[in-house]
């Protein structure tokens, strides 16, 4: 059997809460009293194979973006161990990594440079990305001068066209006008159908269920299932009632 793409070992994750950044400062040297502990994940334990397509559901605070942020590489666990195979795109913070002051084009190239890519990949995508984008003139502008719409069609662009191995999602189909955001389903789609690994965070139940045969919901940072999306989407109604 394939060894799993991506899998979590008894992973809990604790954030330490501070009152004020005169205490998050003292937290440097020693705890102050008012520091609190808020355990966004607790023993979470799932595993996920190349090629499955899974929705991660649950209310705000459930602990779904903590998740995402460390299949993504941006946060650790406090314990238990997460490991990820192959390269990752995130269509969370569409427009992070991108400097103001460089152009369009240039932007392609950084983004790219911080994901690992190399300058011979980059160039054989470039176009593709700028043809996704529809930025028209603007991708030889500096981004200072984008709309936060064309900074976000751009960084949508360049994440799905990288290849990656796993595509991370976080609500992110919210990008452009109704034309764009079908041209965005349609690509992701097409990711999904070449074998990729696709994790889809969406409080739209008819998104999750059109794109995901499995669901993990989550519930104050812990699984209360993992299994058949239309059971897990069931489960999470529920709970709202």
């Amino acid at each position: 059997m394939d060894k799993p793409i991506i899998s979590f070992n008894n992973v809990s994750k604790v954030y330490t809460l501070y009152k004020n950044d005169r205490d998050r400062l003292k937290a440097l040297f020693v705890r102050p009293r008012s520091a609190k502990d808020h355990k966004a994940l607790s023993n979470v334990t799932f595993s996920i194979n190349k090629g499955e397509s899974v929705g991660i559901i649950g209310d705000n605070g459930a602990g779904k973006s903590t998740l995402l942020k460390m299949i993504t590489g941006v946060s650790f666990p406090t314990e238990g161990e997460v490991c990820v195979e192959g390269k990752v795109a995130a269509l969370l913070e569409l427009t992070a990594g991108f400097s103001q002051e460089m152009t369009g084009r240039e932007n392609i190239y950084l983004k790219g440079y911080i994901l690992g890519l190399k300058d011979e990949f980059i160039k054989t995508i470039e176009e593709e990305v700028i043809e996704f984008a529809q930025i028209g003139d603007y991708i030889d502008q500096p981004v200072r001068t984008y709309s936060s719409g064309m900074k976000m069609r751009l960084g949508f662009a360049i994440n799905v066209n990288i290849e990656p191995d796993i595509l991370v999602i976080d609500e992110a189909l919210s990008v452009g006008d109704a034309k764009f955001k079908k041209k965005c389903k349609e690509k992701i789609a097409s990711i999904i159908q070449q074998g990729k690994t696709v994790l889809f965070v969406s409080h739209s139940m008819d998104s999750v269920r059109e794109m995901c045969s499995r669901s993990i919901y989550l519930k104050k940072g812990e699984i209360m299932f993992d299994g058949d999306t239309e059971e897990a989407l069931r489960m999470y109604s529920e709970q709202k009632k």
